[in-house]
């Protein structure tokens, strides 16, 4: 009991220290399974005193704990309580106590309730690039008609033409954002001037936010490396304006042009192929990552805006560098994928790689088996056995395949009943290494694609030696046993290789030449690598 005591003293405190720093107000954090969320819910709460038992005492500590930083905090500070309104575990809260404890933390002192959905423990995805944006405004809307005070929406509001539809269709009074903010700190300020299409917009990868807070590193954006590095990763403009090639319109390439002519360089972009984006132009194709052609809307307006001169369909060769008057060349070719070598596989209709599959949408029998269990491979076997791809997009068929309670009447708003469209195609997939699949995914989304393959039954088998490519399919030897699996087509999902026979050809001439991206660094492709990599080397040529 004195520990909860000196807890709720603790929070005033912390609230009273923030106002002589000089902030304006401060979010009590009650949602999201954290520690007031875990005395408000069954779930957690098993006390049998006045701070357990009852709904009436579960809420006793959050209403303590604003009441307590009004006191210490002044009437004039503002106190956001951000409110779990839709708990997705089993004995969370119903609509009923929501409503309660939104209204009693108005009359205890809180200013503005915001939006707070899912507990980190929750098995249902909130806030990943696979969740549809604004998805779960209608849970606003159904508590905001009951509190007397503003009510702030979140979670997947990326946009400002989508926050305001939100707020043009009554979900919310306001909107609450974090990762667009490390996306483009200039995210407002783009906005107020009517300038959308140049804001770098957040994709929901968590790889260098969430992951990074969670394993304890500093906290960035993939698609904005300055984010927490602004004073060491500094684009002041260039004390004497280079000419500069750059070889290779992927993410590297991409974000090494923008930043270089942002700083006044004169920047040429050379791209063999006849779009910019490269390997991001796969990855857009696999269900739920669909936002990364924001990143590739955002680039294509950043080249034009900061001048870079952009060469489609251009295969460069040192030859011509040589030749050439460029003050250094920035060879950003990217990967290939990596042959296996198996027996069979070569000039054989029934193998193909990752890349030709998604770039030229080739069509695929009913059983595949995809070698690889990287990311990569995670992604093919999603890519081939999805049907259904609405339920990245549709909230009502988001909610059916989660098992969303949308009338909030079952605890903790979980119908126990989830509707995941079938699989389309029977997927197995094989790595050649033991232990578990997808080992290196992200910390907050790897378990998402670890359901995604469970719920469409793709089965999985490590440790194994791939023999041959025969007829019937694909041979393979697992603890001493050799046996065929049989399928229609297998997919190469082995790994990558650096593409950098440019590099090499130039790296001894004297020119000044400079490796970024997968053409330097090939392992588990790292777009958040990349484009860091790319855009220190552009604040320092």
């Amino acid at each position: 009991h004195a520990e909860i005591l000196q807890t709720i003293d603790d929070f005033a405190s912390c609230a009273a220290r923030a106002r002589e720093a000089g902030y304006d107000g401060v979010e009590i954090m009650g949602s999201e399974g954290y520690l007031i969320n875990q005395f408000i819910a069954l779930h957690t709460n098993n006390r049998e005193d006045e701070w357990g038992g009852s709904y009436e005492n579960r809420i006793r500590f959050p209403l303590a704990v604003i009441k307590a930083v009004r006191a210490k905090a002044g009437q004039d500070f503002i106190i956001v309580y951000r409110l779990s309104m839709l708990d997705l575990v089993d004995q969370g809260s119903i609509i009923g106590e929501v409503v309660e404890l939104g209204q009693k933390a108005v009359a205890a002192g809180a200013n503005i309730i915001n939006t707070g959905i899912g507990w980190h423990e929750a098995r249902v995805p909130t806030i990943a690039m696979s969740v549809p944006r604004g998805v779960f405004t209608w849970v606003t809307r159904q508590i905001k008609a009951h509190i007397d005070a503003p009510v702030v929406t979140s979670n997947r509001i990326n946009t400002p033409e989508f926050a305001e539809a939100v707020l043009a269709r009554g979900d919310a009074d306001m909107i609450s954002m974090a990762r667009p903010f490390l996306a483009d700190s200039h995210f407002m300020a783009k906005a107020a001037v009517a300038k959308p299409r140049e804001i770098n917009t957040c994709v929901a990868c968590n790889q260098a936010c969430l992951d990074h807070a969670f394993e304890g590193k500093v906290v960035s954006c993939l698609v904005n490396p300055r984010a927490c590095y602004e004073t060491e990763i500094v684009l002041q403009a260039a004390a004497e304006p280079k000419k500069l090639a750059v070889v290779g319109a992927g993410p590297a390439g991409l974000a090494f042009a923008v930043s270089a002519a942002e700083r006044g360089h004169n920047v040429t972009l050379f791209e063999a192929g006849g779009r910019i984006g490269g390997l991001l132009n796969i990855a857009k194709e696999i269900p739920g990552k669909a936002e990364f052609n924001e990143l590739i809307r955002y680039y294509q307006v950043m080249l034009e805006k900061t001048g870079v001169q952009l060469e489609l369909n251009q295969k460069i060769t040192a030859a011509a560098m040589r030749e050439s008057d460029f003050d250094a060349v920035i060879v950003a070719t990217g990967v290939r994928p990596r042959n296996p070598g198996i027996k069979g596989m070569d000039n054989n209709d029934k193998v193909l790689f990752y890349d030709d599959l998604v770039s030229n949408r080739r069509i695929l029998g009913p059983t595949v088996a995809v070698i690889g269990g990287g990311g990569i491979g995670h992604d093919i076997a999603e890519y081939l056995s999805a049907s259904d791809e609405t339920t990245h997009s549709d909230p009502a068929r988001f909610a059916a395949a989660w098992g969303i309670d949308q009338s909030l009447q079952t605890p903790g708003g979980l119908t126990g009943a989830e509707k995941h469209p079938p699989a389309a195609r029977q997927i197995r997939m094989f790595k050649r290494s033991k232990g578990k699949f997808g080992a290196n995914l992200g910390k907050t989304t790897g378990w998402i694609h670890r359901l995604a393959l469970k719920h469409a039954n793709v089965e999985q088998t490590p440790g194994v030696s791939y023999e041959a490519v025969t007829a019937d399919g694909l041979e393979i030897k697992v603890k001493d046993t050799v046996k065929t699996v049989a399928c229609d087509h297998i997919v190469i999902c082995a790994g990558q290789e650096s593409v950098r026979d440019l590099y090499d050809e130039l790296k001894d001439t004297g020119r000044a030449v400079h490796l970024i991206g997968g053409a330097d660094v090939a392992a588990e492709i790292d777009a958040y690598r990349a484009i860091r990599q790319a855009t220190i080397l552009a604040s320092e040529i």
